[in-house]
């Protein structure tokens, strides 16, 4: 048990290189610690694999992922891939200061840390300000802050975009 330890702990370590590559978060994300709160953790030294379940919260800066499991692929020691699933799994990013959050959900969030890539699959929906995007495919470009709806493969599985109209300022 103590060997897992340590394992658990390391792949922390590894996660938060996760929240580190967000270059248009806030600055200050970077130096935070992360934290990552679940009901259960394992890992699973031969397949490279970490496992956390149960209300799991990860919070570092202006990041907070909340879902059912998180799942963390490793290859030779590094992150890999990061994968969130649950009843709608969610996360929010503050992008730079006094820029609305993004936020976003979906029952499958696949990341890939090494290209600063978020996909959100199966009724993804993301949305910042004013205008809301839905869709069974979203990529979201964590450091250019660039969102891609829909499929190009299909016509018949469709974008849904809102945008709506700010609020007029009452005098």
């Amino acid at each position: 048990m103590k060997h897992n330890n340590k394992h658990i702990i390391f792949c922390c370590i590894l996660l938060s290189s996760w929240f580190n590559t967000a270059a248009f978060a806030l600055e200050s994300d970077a130096d935070q610690p992360i934290s990552i709160d679940s009901n259960t953790a394992t890992y699973d030294d031969t397949t490279e694999t970490s496992t956390y379940t149960g209300n799991v919260v990860s919070i570092q800066g202006s990041i907070r992922v909340n879902s059912d499991k998180l799942v963390v692929y490793m290859k030779n020691g590094e992150v890999d891939k990061l994968v969130f699933t649950g009843n709608r799994a969610k996360f929010k990013q503050t992008p730079s200061a006094g820029a609305e959050d993004i936020i976003g959900e979906a029952l499958v969030g696949n990341y890939y840390p090494k290209s600063n890539l978020l996909v959100l699959q199966n009724e993804a929906i993301v949305t910042q300000g004013n205008a809301t995007y839905s869709s069974n495919l979203i990529e979201y470009d964590i450091k250019s802050s660039l969102v891609k709806a829909g499929e190009k493969s299909s016509d018949n599985k469709r974008v849904h975009v809102i945008l709506k109209p700010k609020a007029k300022e009452t005098q």
